[in-house]
């Protein structure tokens, strides 16, 4: 608990967000601290389990951000990669390539960027 780590890259829509309603972007980042303090996770690990809920909602927008908080977080593309793959028996295969193909996309720009 109280473990905080530094704050990923925010995208620049989030940003004007934020500028246009700063009470609701504080608050969203309030929420967003409690519940990484609220128990024993690591950064690594939470960042996995958000990959898996975005990939599982087959939300592309989200498991583009969660791939690249993953990183920041210290995950390998490998563990990443596992990670989506654990999808296929949940979500099915269809799905899972889906989201494989967004966190490769993801991983090539990072890895070329």
């Amino acid at each position: 608990m109280g473990v905080m780590e530094p704050k990923p890259r925010v995208p620049n829509r989030f940003t004007r967000f934020k500028e246009t309603y700063p009470t609701i972007g504080q608050a969203y980042e309030d929420l967003s601290d409690a519940v990484a303090e609220a128990g024993p996770l690591d950064a690594k690990t939470r960042a996995l389990v958000k990959l898996g809920i975005a990939v599982g909602a087959r939300m592309e927008g989200a498991v583009h951000s969660h791939v690249r908080k993953a990183l920041e977080a210290g995950c390998s593309a490998d563990e990443i990669k596992h990670a989506v793959l654990q999808a296929t028996t949940t979500i099915g295969f269809p799905n899972m390539m889906a989201a494989y193909s967004w966190t490769e996309g993801v991983l090539e720009k990072e890895d070329s960027g």
